[in-house]
């Protein structure tokens, strides 16, 4: 049986939504973030060295990183749903979208992250923080006017990868400007398996 190792408030979260969505059977092993540094506990590296969640474990294999298992699930589970074919017209859509997830779109909610624990001294860096935030989520607002989903006509491990910066960002108040991204937020928090996730995950504030 699968086994996620989820850490509290973490990108940990849409792996057990995901497979919410796959209905495949899994086995949470939970931790709890620490109350004055907010980091992970030490014991997590025991499953990984990086110390790190999501982490899962399948027989023998051990898993890290977001984005790797989103597509080993959905390789190994998806049972051809969840990605478009290698050869489809949206497969390179569905690439970009799932790796921009963890590169570009964090890009603000890191820079927000920092500058916001410089306090006056971040000053000088708002305008560049205003600008990588209308670029990023301006060019992810204009990508979903007039869909349900990021890549084709159903849900994809984009939609699972994209979610959590998106969250991410409302939560800072960054995504205001931009009504389509919050209506598709919205979406994505209506949808039974994404309930059932926080249901068995716990504590996650997280897009609040």
């Amino acid at each position: 049986m699968i086994t996620v190792h989820h850490l509290n408030n973490s990108r940990s979260q849409r792996i057990l939504w995901l497979l919410e969505e796959l209905g495949t059977e899994y086995e949470i092993v939970g931790y709890q973030r620490d109350a004055t540094s907010n980091l992970a506990p030490e014991n997590l590296k025991k499953v990984h060295p990086l110390g790190k969640s999501p982490v899962i474990t399948d027989g023998n294999a051990t898993i890290a990183e977001s984005g790797a298992i989103v597509e080993y699930l959905i390789r190994k589970y998806g049972r051809d749903k969840f990605m478009p074919a290698e050869d489809a017209p949206e497969f390179v859509s569905y690439l970009h979208w799932m790796h921009y997830a963890e590169g570009s779109a964090m890009l603000p909610v890191m820079l927000t992250l920092y500058v916001m624990r410089l306090g006056d001294a971040g000053k000088p860096l708002h305008p560049r923080l205003e600008s990588e935030t209308q670029n990023h989520f301006g060019y992810m607002e204009n990508a979903i006017h007039n869909r349900d989903f990021f890549v084709g006509d159903g849900l994809t491990g984009a939609d699972i990868q994209l979610t959590f910066p998106l969250e991410a960002a409302k939560s800072l108040g960054l995504l205001t400007p931009f009504p389509k991204l919050n209506d598709y937020l919205a979406r994505m928090h209506e949808r039974p398996a994404y309930t059932r996730g926080i249901e068995r995950g716990g504590q996650y504030d997280l897009g609040k």
